[in-house]
């Protein structure tokens, strides 16, 4: 991670995804829960678990930080918002920048990794650790297209080809748009596996 600098328009730029650890993002000297909102608190108060508070705060910054970068304003200028259009309700659903109701946000957290991801459109994206595997395949294949699931289970490492399958599940579904590009890879510094769903190119950040 490094500090904010200018940007150019959001449509102008490809699209910038994150990947850090916890940690990471937690001792970034421009991050702190300051720049959280009074709902996001709200639901950290529910959170008993300290590392999955510690996840949840870290994915909240790190997308305000990406979102900073990708716009050119400051980390505590982002406006962040989250509307579900299914029952209307705020402070869960899809995440959106309220000064740019163009650009796409995402982010994930998993085991103390993190991902964010900002783009001009929808976008998704999701992390995993990479030693974690999603669950038995005859669930998988009623949640995932069956034919995939099986051909994932019969690769040679099925373990890693199932977790590559589901993340690249979750990372359309957060973009809300199952027919977008995925591409996914492996992070090793921070050994995770993430992916992302969005229209264009993208760059790491």
């Amino acid at each position: 991670m490094s500090d904010t600098a200018p940007a150019p328009p959001p449509a102008q730029q490809p699209a910038l995804v994150t990947v850090a650890a916890t940690g990471e993002v937690l001792d970034h000297p421009d991050l702190d829960e300051s720049l959280l909102l009074p709902w996001e608190l709200r639901r950290l108060a529910g959170i008993r678990v300290p590392s999955r508070r510690d996840d949840v705060v870290a994915a909240r910054l790190l997308v305000r930080l990406c979102a900073a970068r990708f716009t050119g304003r400051a980390p505590n200028d982002t406006a962040l918002e989250q509307h579900c259009p299914d029952c209307g309700g705020f402070g869960h659903g899809r995440p959106s920048l309220r000064t740019h109701p163009g650009v796409g946000l995402s982010f994930s957290h998993a085991d103390g990794r993190v991902a964010a991801a900002v783009g001009p459109g929808p976008i998704g994206v999701d992390v995993e650790p990479t030693d974690r595997r999603p669950g038995p395949v005859p669930v998988l294949a009623r949640l995932l297209p069956e034919a995939q699931v099986r051909a994932a289970a019969d690769h040679a490492d099925p373990g890693s080809a199932l977790l590559r399958l589901w993340v690249r599940h979750e990372a359309r579904l957060k973009a809300g748009d199952d027919t977008l590009p995925v591409r996914d890879w492996t992070d090793p510094r921070c050994g995770a596996v993430v992916a992302v769903a969005a229209a264009g190119p993208f760059r790491r950040g």
